[in-house]
């Protein structure tokens, strides 16, 4: 075997990864930088950082392009690398594989992602979610700022791969092992995104041009469509001067995109009990009054539970996304090389909504269950006679902006041929915030109260509906609707980093170095809220206030034929339509207040996080040259984090009972409260590589990793939920000396590149995670024991209520408890049976100092819990000769038995969300002219939430879906070429349940995706 050790050569296919990989070319050599250097030069500061620390191996010269060349480019990424590397790499500068990169990156294994509106948009890396997987821009620390939908306090530091178009990256690398030069926070993996630098490719000059259509647009009613097809446009253009001492790049796209998309729903969740329970929410007792109605009646110690809603909606989304880039680069020496880049991206998301849906207020019931010991109900119907319930027929408009912003600054110099320093710095900001004079999301409560006995069916995979309406009553009509409640919220998000990297490697001879460097991190992350409620649930006016010609009558099952079931002939799904703007004015003129329908100017929740941090590390590298030549690389991080949490709490003030089982908090002014944290972690690594073969290799990785704690969990304050229901309320606070997620990584794989482009590997993985961060929750009674400043007193349990009990009504009757009390003590102290103009006039009962303490659950983050996960990651890619057929194929299989949520028990828990097993099958074709690629993506059910919509400890299991996606070329000549892409093509839906899978949370109806472009190359 002929090896040729690290140092101070640097090889490898310098003609068919330049372009695509963007790595530096040095004229003193006749030989380009291997790619192994290059992923740990870009890794460490962006630019032209040296790393040698791989061994380099001489080829041939080879041009490879197509998908045929982002495939080889993508494997010699792997065989070439310090540890386990995958990554994708573009087949040109301006063609990704995909048009967003968290669905490219879901092509590799050990890689699954979380989708949002129809698109792609966080990572889980070899069952570790998203929060604790790193993300990098031409190896820089990014920030993360989401809160899609408009509303309450975002705890994720996930990164949000939809803000990001995909034209201008060059390759996206995904780091499975830790290594010393790598900024800590990636337990699953380090993400590292790579764009165009101009000395460092040839010059390039193109643009392109797509019209897409979103099949899901046409499956909207009018009001709610946008255009048919809408417009991308990207280009790049690279060009050096100065016999290449000088160079521009500068890239930029502009997408639209009008699509839409239906879901039904229980968003409020279910409320889970045992068996044998008699309380507010329960089933009767065997022998007690109903119990009757009851078939197949859970056992005493089964589980089962009861939904708290049902919802049907329709939602029509508008995006706009820019993204643009700029690169300067100078080199004033062979020595000395220059970068000055700056990156923006714009994602605005514009949402419409109207829904029909319907209460559960847990009153007298017919129900049909399914065998335990977790039940769910098949049929669940509460009777309700006279039909004067509401119908609710809500609508929602929402509208944020998401802009991310990166200034950087690098230097790499060449000291001396065993001598190589650099300086990186950045500044980068991520921001979320409103886009629309009304705030980030608003929502008019619509109803027409003509509801009778109410039944659910949740036999199927789509829940059927139906209402009994009042004799002679065929449908809701116009003249029976009105505004109810409603909430204007404002939410923001932004985070900000600027970051010092000084880094430098020194080389002893021809195969050994040391890689060292310091930096400085300093992280501002702020999430803020505010809203305006209305619970004005009785009703805004009369329906004869509002015009008729403001509603339009519809059929929510038209909006969901890719689910059976949604054309029964009982499901009661005509609904009312309505322009969101002139009903909201027409609330504001029948009010006279136009500051209770918008969102309020202050926040009454707002986290402020200093996160400060200094790392120094140092690796060493060598290759002992045995008769298996052996690569070591043994280094160590040192990193000490400072925090310091302040945070903006809502002061609540009293309950005020304004609906059946709905009670609100009364809240005064926030306040401001602040604590402080620190932790120091020294985070060694060990990286082997054997070369058995010229064609085989062996690698063991051993490294220590830590995942810092969500943004809220770090929160100063006490928070109290504003909807307290009959039996209590809930609470959150957060901790800011919690330690972080810490994980001791072992890798083994094998790789065996048999044939031009193909390889074939298996990876054994396995981590051994401490101090996951789980909640418990605190119990919080009031009084004298000091747990809670507020002390709130509720009318349940008081002398109104008690009263109505003893006149007869039942203790989980709230109807006819309001009711009695109304009737017998309207006038008395707490105790309106009008209202007030402030609430629109909904009668109320406010906890006197009399009544009893609530009870609120408080829900605060802790290290709970130590466990391990491992898995299997087998890979497959094989080219068929030149025959241009190949394929390319993995399956991760992950497991954690100690990390599995329980559903046999209530209460909290903890268990690792997003762990699930995935597979991939790209099969392509093609010739000079063609190309064809066929990618389908599978992912296993998975557990994705461990709290429901009303903040019960709940699972959220996400079913396992897979998704086909197909693309066509056709390259006219050297300049011109087309392209056809669909994705999912066989229009999947996305469904998610609770403990058992009759239990819907979530169902989700998307559609295909259709993209036609075309791209000119200069």
């Amino acid at each position: 075997m002929k090896h040729r050790h690290v140092v101070p050569q640097r090889t490898l296919l310098a003609s068919a990864l330049l372009l695509a990989l963007g790595q530096p070319v040095y004229a003193q050599s006749t030989d380009a930088q291997t790619p192994a250097q290059s992923t740990d030069a870009a890794q460490q500061s962006g630019q032209a950082t040296v790393s040698g620390d791989e061994e380099a191996r001489t080829l041939d010269t080879v041009t490879i392009q197509g998908i045929k060349g982002s495939l080889t480019s993508s494997m010699n990424m792997k065989r070439d690398a310090q540890g386990v590397v995958d990554g994708i790499v573009a087949e040109d500068i301006g063609k990704f594989p995909d048009t967003n990169l968290a669905e490219s990156l879901q092509r590799i294994s050990g890689v699954s992602i979380d989708r949002s509106l129809g698109e792609g948009s966080r990572v889980t890396v070899r069952g570790v979610g998203p929060d604790y997987n790193l993300v990098l821009l031409n190896g820089r620390q990014m920030p993360a700022s989401s809160n899609a939908n408009g509303a309450g306090i975002s705890n994720s530091r996930a990164f949000d791969f939809a803000n990001l178009a995909s034209e201008a990256i060059s390759a996206v690398e995904v780091y499975k092992t830790s290594r010393a030069n790598t900024p800590p926070g990636g337990i699953g993996a380090t993400i590292n995104i790579k764009t165009a630098r101009p000395l460092e490719s040839d010059p390039v000059a193109n643009i392109g041009i797509k019209a897409v259509n979103d099949s899901s647009n046409g499956n909207l009613p009018d009001s709610l469509q946008g255009d048919d097809f809408t417009p991308e446009i990207s280009g790049i253009w690279s060009q050096t001067f100065a016999d290449g001492r000088f160079g521009v790049a500068v890239s930029g796209s502009y997408q639209e995109r009008d699509f839409g998309y239906s879901q039904v729903s229980v968003p409020n969740g279910w409320r889970p009990f045992r068996g044998d329970e008699n309380n507010w929410g329960t089933i009767p007792q065997p022998g007690s009054p109903g119990s009757e109605n009851i078939i197949n009646r859970p056992e005493a110690t089964d589980i089962y539970s009861v939904p708290q809603n049902l919802n049907f909606s329709i939602n029509g989304v508008q995006r706009k996304r820019t993204n643009g880039q700029v690169a300067f680069q100078w080199a004033p020496t062979d020595a000395i090389t220059t970068t000055l880049d700056y990156t923006y991206s714009e994602n605005k998301i514009q949402q419409q909504r109207n829904e029909l849906s319907v209460w559960f207020n847990f009153g007298p019931s017919v129900t049909s269950w399914t065998d335990g010991p977790v039940a769910a109900p098949i049929i669940y119907s509460e009777i309700i006679n006279p039909a004067t319930s509401d119908l609710s027929m809500g609508g929602m408009q929402l509208a944020n902006v998401n802009e991310n912003k990166s200034l950087g600054f690098n230097v790499a110099w060449e000291v001396s041929d065993g001598l190589d320093l650099a300086l990186d710095y950045h500044d980068s900001s991520a921001e979320t915030r409103p886009d629309s004079p009304w705030g980030s999301a608003g929502v008019l409560g619509v109803a027409a109260f003509v509801r009778g006995t109410t039944t659910a069916d949740f036999s199927g995979d789509f829940p059927v509906l139906t209402v009994a309406l009042p004799p002679g009553v065929a449908a809701v009509a116009p003249s029976q609707a009105l505004v109810t409640g409603s909430v204007f919220q404002n939410a923001y998000t932004r985070a900000d980093i600027k970051q010092l990297q000084l880094s430098g490697r020194a080389e002893f001879g021809e195969a050994s170095g040391l890689d060292f460097g310091v930096s400085r991190t300093e992280v501002e992350n702020r999430t803020a809220y505010g809203f305006m409620q209305r619970d004005t649930w009785g009703g805004v006016g009369t329906p004869a206030d509002y015009d008729d010609s403001i509603w339009f009558a519809d059929n929510m099952g038209n909006y969901f034929d890719s689910f059976s079931g949604s054309n029964d002939p009982r499901f009661t799904d005509q609904f009312l339509l309505f322009d969101f703007e002139r009903l909201r004015n027409r609330a504001v003129e029948l009010t006279g207040r136009p500051d209770w329908y918008q969102a309020p100017g202050r926040f009454e929740r707002d986290l402020r996080t200093q996160e400060n941090s200094t790392g120094a590390y140092a690796q060493y590298t060598t290759t002992f040259d045995w008769q298996m030549p052996l690569d070591v690389a043994i280094g160590a991080r040192w990193e000490s984090t400072r925090i310091t949490a302040s945070a903006l709490v809502p002061v609540a003030t009293g309950i005020a009972w304004g609906s059946a089982n709905e009670l609100n908090l009364v809240f005064a002014d926030p306040a401001f409260a602040t604590i402080q944290g620190k932790y120091d972690y020294l985070l060694p690594n060990v990286d082997l590589t054997w070369h058995v073969r010229d064609d085989m290799i062996l690698r063991g990785s051993y490294s220590e990793t830590i995942g810092r704690p969500g943004w809220a969990d770090m929160q100063g304050g006490r928070t109290l939920d504003r909807i307290v229901r009959v039996d209590g309320g809930t609470g959150s606070q957060g901790d800011p000396n919690l330690k972080p997620l810490q994980s001791e990584n072992f890798d083994l794989s094998a790789e065996w590149y048999f044939a031009e482009s193909s390889y074939a590997s298996v990876g054994y993985f396995r981590k051994n995670i401490k101090n996951y961060i789980g909640t418990e929750q605190i119990l919080d009674v009031g009084g004298s024991d000091g747990q809670t400043p507020f002390n709130l007193h509720t009318p349940v349990g008081g002398a109104y209520w008690n009263a109505a009990i003893g006149s007869g009504c039942a203790t989980t009757d709230v109807v006819c408890i309001r009711n009695f009390i109304f009737a017998n003590f309207d006038g008395q102290p707490g105790v309106d049976a009008d209202g007030t103009p402030e609430n629109g006039n909904t009668p109320t009962i406010t906890g006197l100092p009399t009544d009893p303490l609530a009870t609120f659950r408080i829900t605060t983050p802790a290290n709970t819990e130590d466990s391990t996960l491992d898995g299997w990651e087998l890979n497959l890619q094989y080219v068929f000769g030149d025959s241009g057929f190949g394929v390319a194929t993995n399956y991760t299989i992950v497991d954690s038995p100690n990390l599995n949520y329980n559903n046999y028990q209530l209460g909290g828990q903890f268990a690792l969300v997003g762990l699930s097993d995935s597979a991939n099958l790209v099969v392509f074709y093609e010739n000079y002219d063609w190309s064809v690629r066929a990618a389908y993506n599978w992912r296993d059910e998975f557990l994705s939430g461990l709290f429901d919509g009303s903040g019960i400890p709940n699972p959220n299991y996400t079913e396992a879906y897979g998704q086909l996606d197909l693309s066509i070329g056709y390259k006219l000549n050297e300049h011109l070429s087309f392209q056809f892409e669909a994705i999912n093509l066989t229009d999947e839906t996305i469904r998610i349940h609770g403990r058992n899978e009759h239990q819907l949370l979530y169902a989700t109806q998307n559609g295909p995706r259709y993209m036609f472009g075309v791209r000119y190359n200069f």
